[in-house]
């Protein structure tokens, strides 16, 4: 199965044509409890990042607390080494 290369922007955005029959290809076809919602780690990050690309960033940073997202944000910049110079 080809991976996604998703499109996640701040504003959500529509899909086209193509990106729908590539994603619900790829959606799980039911939702399942089986540790959490639906089976897999890989079902889950499918399904997030549906949501992601079709509501956006912007809304997504609502849920939570922003201290957390903060810090999320900067351990990855510090795992891809990045610097934040002028």
């Amino acid at each position: 199965m080809k991976p996604i290369d998703w499109d996640i922007r701040r504003e959500g955005r529509l899909w086209s044509h193509d990106e729908f029959d590539q994603r619900s290809y790829q959606a799980p076809e039911k939702i399942e409890y089986v540790d959490g919602i639906f089976a897999s780690d890989r079902q889950r990050l499918i399904v997030l990042g549906m949501l992601l690309e079709n509501l956006g960033i912007d809304r997504a940073v609502r849920l939570g607390r922003l201290e957390d997202w903060k810090a999320a944000i900067a351990d990855l910049e510090k795992k891809q080494g990045f610097r934040n110079e002028p």
